[in-house]
């Protein structure tokens, strides 16, 4: 049974069709690629599945649970994780409390138990610590925990925002153009963590991605798009050498 449904999800601004009745599954376990050319609605779709933009026409389902009939925090505390396409981190806040943010789904703590600094509220904030110093760990990250995010590398940005999408304890995690502005070598290793951290923390991956040997080397299913529609599903394999996808990245004639 499919972990995440996609029914006829359409998504109009005005007279612009961004969405033009998308439909796709995924199963549990999969690392699932989302590609296109620029402006296909990628993103539109991403916006979508975590509430930030409403869909015109459609569904979204995850195991099970209308997301489009949910507030946006509560896509969170159901297992739905991403990152942005820009970074959406805090510079002045270490990297450490950048990742803590991540795991505030996963708090109980309100503003006056917080404020009062309640005994159980520290022993929550001593765990959320250690919850993400251990994820911190698993990315290669402990050494410049303590520091600004502010004036780090770009490539280690991209990780810490990884990292504190994975602090939410998602069971879906998807990823809107992790390897944007990295080397080549940062992109195979990119690669490397997404399969481990798959494994790792049992989860589903979606990813929308543009460099495309990543894509076919690390997805078992592949969902084309162009214009908002959905042109080509299937296998890496035989998505690379379907002729509409051929025709939407090339520019020839369909």
């Amino acid at each position: 049974m499919a972990q995440l449904e996609v029914d006829g999800v359409g998504v109009h601004f005005g007279g612009v069709v961004a969405l033009d009745g998308l439909s796709f599954t995924i199963d549990k376990g999969q690392i699932c690629a989302l590609i296109g050319p620029n402006g296909a609605g990628k993103t539109t779709l991403f916006n979508v599945i975590s509430r930030i933009y409403d869909a015109t026409t459609g569904s979204v389902t995850f195991e099970g649970h209308d997301l489009l009939a949910m507030a946006p925090h509560r896509i969170v505390e159901l297992g739905v994780g991403r990152t942005f396409q820009n970074l959406a981190l805090v510079p002045g806040l270490s990297v450490l409390d950048n990742v803590k943010i991540g795991a505030h789904a996963k708090s109980k703590g309100g503003f006056i138990a917080s404020t009062l600094r309640l005994p159980w509220v520290i022993s929550e904030e001593k765990r959320l610590t250690e919850l993400a110093m251990d994820i911190l760990d698993r990315m290669s990250l402990a050494a410049v925990a303590n520091h600004p995010c502010a004036g780090l590398p770009f490539g280690t940005l991209k990780r810490i925002e990884f990292a504190r999408a994975l602090a939410a304890a998602p069971k879906l995690l998807m990823l809107d153009e992790p390897a944007s502005g990295l080397t080549h070598s940062e992109v195979d290793e990119l690669g490397s963590i997404i399969q481990a951290i798959r494994d790792e923390f049992d989860l589903t991956v979606l990813l929308v991605e543009h460099h495309m040997a990543m894509v076919m080397s690390i997805s078992e299913k592949v969902v084309v798009m162009d214009l908002g529609r959905k042109i080509a599903e299937g296998v890496p394999e035989d998505v690379r050498n379907d002729p509409l996808v051929i025709a939407a990245y090339l520019g020839a004639s369909k």
